[in-house]
């Protein structure tokens, strides 16, 4: 990979989220009103908002992300800019890492933002590290944006892809133990949950928000979360063409 190629990239990408208000408004503000809409659910129940609210720190902005990364490379892919750049001398890996850059500065300035909103004014309590949730939720929010890039390959139009988080993303949701205890479940969704990477994603924010001890577990829950990161960005370069001037 170019560093050189890798950074122009990333300029571009947030130069074009900078043009983008609506864009930066999903990806900034939509997470942290979330979080605070499931305080205020359960205002009557401060326990549940308790046991919820850490591990949707990481959530709200793995979707957010994962929406607004498979939209924005599924457009450069309808509107010819992916098919000129792959005539360029530049290396897939190039060009996915210039969009992951990006959308991984944006996931950084997100989790901050739904993190001190969740701990430092909605009173969350967390046993852990608070950097360490901030940490889990950036590597949440860089997993949603991995997951986006690979899957805009299999859409068509911007309705195909906001389609695919009912699909992809919603399953997760229901079977990563957010609602129901993983064990507490039938035994074949309780064997499916442990294939998705959300179920980490849940497990870990849930031990930091738990306990004050970083444990294997959670040691083994983010290196799943960077590995199943690692994996889509490599699927989703396998799905760019290159193309002859």
């Amino acid at each position: 990979m170019s560093p050189r190629v890798v950074l122009a990239t990333g300029r571009r990408v947030l130069l074009q989220l900078r043009g983008d208000p609506r864009t930066l408004a999903l990806l900034l503000l939509v997470p942290c009103v979330l979080e605070a809409l499931i305080k205020w659910v359960f205002e009557g129940t401060p326990v549940v908002f308790q046991r919820v609210g850490v591990p949707l720190v990481g959530i709200f902005p793995l979707i957010s992300m994962f929406l607004v990364t498979s939209i924005a490379m599924l457009r450069e892919r309808t509107t010819g800019t992916l098919e000129r750049l792959m005539t360029m001398p530049l290396a897939k890996l190039d060009l996915l890492a210039g969009y992951g850059l990006a959308f991984a500065a944006m996931a950084t300035l997100q989790a901050v933002l739904v993190s001190f909103l969740a701990v430092g004014l909605l009173g969350l309590e967390v046993a852990g590290s608070t950097p360490l949730v901030v940490v889990f939720a950036v590597l949440n929010a860089m997993l949603g944006m991995a997951l986006g890039l690979f899957l805009s390959a299999f859409a068509r139009t911007e309705f195909q892809a906001v389609q695919f988080m009912p699909a992809f993303l919603l399953p997760q949701i229901l079977l990563c133990g957010l609602l129901v205890p993983r064990d507490q479940m039938a035994r074949p969704l309780e064997l499916i949950s442990y294939l998705l990477p959300m179920t980490y994603a849940y497990d870990a924010l849930s031990r930091v928000a738990a306990s004050s001890m970083v444990t294997a577990e959670v040691w083994r829950d983010a290196v799943i979360l960077l590995g199943a990161t690692a994996l889509s960005l490599a699927l989703g370069a396998a799905t760019l063409r290159r193309r002859t001037p």
